[in-house]
């Protein structure tokens, strides 16, 4: 038994529930998450991970479904790793994206219920890339998802450079997100941050998070 949205109700079910952040800056990927998950009008889960790591250089982001997002990221991962098993090399950030893309794109019959950021540092620099719930692929280096994304391209489109050292990166993501949970009810509760760099993956920990917003 399948099921057939239409393109509003599709729209609805991808933006409902989250922010998510990822930006592009000078040699680095930093993302940006609220952690509140929710059910309808009820608060579901106020720490829930939104943000996977890939490989040590990709990452990604999720909004919509738990269960469908975290089933397309383990087939990520799994995908990465068999390409650096044959290849010797680590997977290109548009390869892993295509492949995502794919796997929402081959779903559309009865569509996955997810709207995803995926990003890192490759030996082309670094990317970000949207995927929307049909499998549409586009790469940006300003990008977010989600209930709360209005609210936090306000403060995106005003302050991002992609210029930006990490440093500046995390500065802006944070003041995004926390904007969108001031203002969007299904966003809330905390929020993760996420670096990529040539170094590998790197979440910020609480007190670098506190460091951050003082």
């Amino acid at each position: 038994m399948s099921f057939k949205f239409s393109n509003d109700e599709m729209k609805e079910k991808a933006l409902h529930g989250t922010t998510t952040i990822g930006i592009v800056c000078k040699n680095s990927v930093v993302f940006a998450t609220d952690t509140r998950a929710v059910m309808g009008y009820s608060v579901a889960h106020k720490n829930v991970k939104k943000v996977y790591p890939i490989e040590k250089h990709l990452a990604i982001t999720i909004a919509g479904g738990v269960a469908d997002a975290q089933n397309v990221v383990e087939i990520l991962k799994v995908n990465a790793r068999l390409y650096r098993l044959e290849k010797g090399r680590i997977i290109p950030v548009s390869a892993i994206s295509r492949i995502a893309a794919n796997l929402l794109f081959q779903s559309r019959a009865a569509p996955l219920y997810m709207q995803a950021i995926v990003g890192g540092v490759d030996d082309t620099g670094p990317h970000v890339y949207t995927i929307d719930p049909y499998g549409s692929l586009i790469e940006d280096n300003c990008v977010s998802t989600g209930s709360g994304s209005p609210i936090a391209y306000g403060v995106l489109e005003d302050n991002y450079r992609k210029d930006m050292s990490s440093k500046e990166g995390v500065d802006l993501v944070i003041r995004a997100v926390k904007s969108a949970m001031k203002r969007d009810i299904a966003s809330g509760n905390s929020f993760d941050v996420v670096v990529i760099e040539k170094e590998g993956y790197r979440e910020l920990t609480d007190k670098e998070k506190n460091v951050a917003t003082d």
